[in-house]
């Protein structure tokens, strides 16, 4: 059984196609019917992941070639849920590592290589996308060469073999001047190039759990594969944390295997097997399941740790409560207690008062879907503004660094490098990459990277790309200056008038628009000056029966800016708030009164 089954894991960086290539791996092995209606991209099977494109979740899925099922798990791509990747790689045998031909190996590609090169995974290179004209297949070669090197790669994962191949359009060839038909050499090369899975299939069961998720008929279901051993449905079993503690002893009362993208029942399971297991209720991510006679617990790789958080507290607008259904502290506290249970990449900390709940997590952009995530399910909650993590290291204060990788047209290269530089970032690498762009590389504290991702598209246009990836701790950089522009603030409670806005347009730009339910406190616009504002935006014109030349010109207003989610997030200073509910995103205050806002400053000095 071992010998005719393969587990692999896809990696990439973000966009890079490879969730477009596991479809039409999917397709070529024969996993759908000829009239079977397929969406793209159904690994993405969560709404944010099909709505940004991205993969948040890792998920394993199983394809049928010949005699040998391969195991496939599909990976994200960005480094704020590297969690993920940390733990799914010990489910892998090999790594199929993916490449656009155009853009070659970025930051997140290096991060999760890193991890799977320590692991000892032999990897297989596919340079993807490669029917874009502006694709340069050779040089990417040689940077994924250089990239492997640089990570430390033994001479075994060095010798990697090279596939040049389109996802979407569903063909791979070893050499470009080859037929391109189909994905048939990718799934011969994975049985040629990847081992077996090994592992004693008489010694007594273990599985390390990797993933944890609920299932409506299962309850909690463990994802991961098994090291040793085999188990049968209704073997009993207990969880060994990392310590070797017992958590819990059970019964396997369900076991799944995966086909496709479905899970499908067994009687039995072996070693190299990735299974889903149910009937536990306290084991979680990280520990062993193992048979009754098992001493020891399945090594774990350590995941890094977080290096940002947020507070989430009770929204106390004066409009909460009007369109969400889970408002109370307890059920916040609830909902990130099961969300810190089942991803190991965030954290989770109370408040004196238990009020407040601190959420850790690698970047905006994953405390940012956590939050999207509980406002579509009905919460309404207060975000603070983003604060990154400091260590302590002999007395002296550390803080988390980024390496930024930015591409941008040579035009804004020099804008670009003042407002990084303002950020206390130091530029390590600068070179032409070809067609009029040029890719500059810094390394800047986490601080600084804090809402700069909206004011660094202004600069370039919308052309440039920004990447970034955690780097290492280093010696506090001092201060760093925040947002130039004060708040525009609403001093009354009611709707918003088109008259009241368009005479306000000249103090600035406005987030609101007309007809908007506003409250004291709220922000809605931004100062073109430093200091904060407070505005009537319910003011309405006075009506007479008089008529006069020039009165009745037509009120035009500019469209409010709109912001995203994560935008908002880094946008607010550290004396206002971010009011989530399922149905708006508003900004406001700490202190919505302007007489508690003057006491605050007046202590704070």
């Amino acid at each position: 059984m071992a010998q005719e089954l393969r587990n692999i894991a896809i990696i990439a960086h973000v966009d890079h196609g490879k969730t477009t290539l596991i479809d039409s791996l999917m397709k070529q092995s024969g996993m759908f019917r000829a009239n079977q209606a397929v969406d793209e991209r159904v690994m993405d099977s969560n709404d944010l992941e099909r709505e940004r494109g991205i993969t948040i979740l890792a998920k394993p899925t199983s394809v049928q070639w010949g005699e040998t099922r391969i195991n496939i798990i599909d990976t994200p791509g960005h480094a704020d849920f590297g969690g993920e990747v940390e733990r799914v790689l010990h489910m892998a045998d090999g790594v199929i590592l993916l490449t656009d031909a155009a853009e070659g190996p970025m930051p997140q590609t290096k991060f999760v290589l890193g991890k799977a090169l320590k692991q000892g995974l032999k990897p297989i290179v596919i340079i993807n996308k490669i029917d874009r004209a502006d694709q340069r297949a050779e040089e990417v070669v040689d940077e994924v060469f250089d990239l492997f090197v640089s990570l430390d790669a033994n001479d075994e994962q060095l010798d990697f073999p090279i596939l040049y191949a389109s996802g979407r359009d569903g063909w791979c060839v070893k050499d470009l001047a080859d037929p391109r038909e189909n994905l048939h050499p990718l799934l011969d090369l994975v049985l040629e190039h990847v081992p077996a899975p090994a592992g004693d299939i008489n010694a007594p069961f273990a599985m390390l759990a990797t993933l944890l998720d609920s299932d409506p008929f299962l309850g909690r279901c463990l994802t991961g594969r098994v090291i040793q051993g085999k188990a049968k449905v209704n073997d009993n079993v207990k969880a060994l944390n990392l310590d070797g503690e017992v958590v819990e002893q059970g019964r396997l009362t369900k076991l799944l295997t995966f086909d496709g993208t479905e899970r499908v029942p067994v009687s039995e399971v072996k070693v190299g097997d990735i299974i889903c297991i149910a009937g536990l209720s306290e084991a979680s991510v990280a520990d062993t399941i193992g048979a009754p006679t098992l001493d020891a617990p399945v090594a774990s790789t350590p995941i890094d740790p977080p290096t940002m958080a947020v507070m989430i507290s009770v929204n106390d607008s004066p409009f909460a409560g009007k369109e969400g259904k889970k408002v109370t502290s307890t059920m916040i506290r609830e909902r990130l207690l099961a969300e810190a249970e089942t991803n190991v990449a965030i954290t989770f900390e109370e408040s004196a008062g238990k009020d407040a709940f601190q959420i850790g997590g690698r970047g905006e952009l994953q405390l940012g879907v956590l939050i999207e995530t509980m406002r579509r399910e009905g919460f309404e909650l207060t975000v603070s503004r983003p604060k990154v993590l400091f260590q302590e290291e002999n007395g002296q204060r550390m803080e988390p660094i980024e390496e930024v990788t930015i591409d941008v047209d040579e035009e804004y290269s020099s804008t670009v490098v003042d407002k990084m530089n303002r950020r206390k970032a130091e530029m390590t690498d600068m070179r032409s990459s070809g067609a009029g762009k040029t890719r500059i590389t810094f390394l800047a504290p986490s601080r600084g990277l804090i809402g700069y991702q909206s004011q660094f598209l202004t600069d370039t246009r919308g052309t440039g790309v920004f990447n970034r990836i955690f780097h290492s701790y280093a010696p506090y950089k001092g201060d760093i200056p925040q947002r130039r522009h004060g708040s525009l603030i609403s001093n009354d409670t009611g709707t918003a008038v088109a008259y009241a806005l368009f005479n306000l347009q000249e103090r600035g730009t406005m987030f609101i628009g007309h007809q908007t339910p506003v409250y004291e406190g709220m922000i809605i616009g931004e100062n073109s000056r430093e200091e904060d504002l407070e505005v009537n935006v319910l003011k309405g014109k006075k009506l007479t029966n008089v008529r006069a030349s020039g009165t009745d010109d037509a009120v035009t207003l500019t469209p409010p800016r709109k912001m995203s989610l994560e935008d908002m997030m880094s946008y607010i200073n550290d004396d206002e708030l971010l009011e989530v509910t399922p149905q708006s995103l508003r900004l406001r205050k700490l202190h919505l009164c302007p007489h508690e806002r003057k006491r605050a400053s007046r202590a704070a000095e």
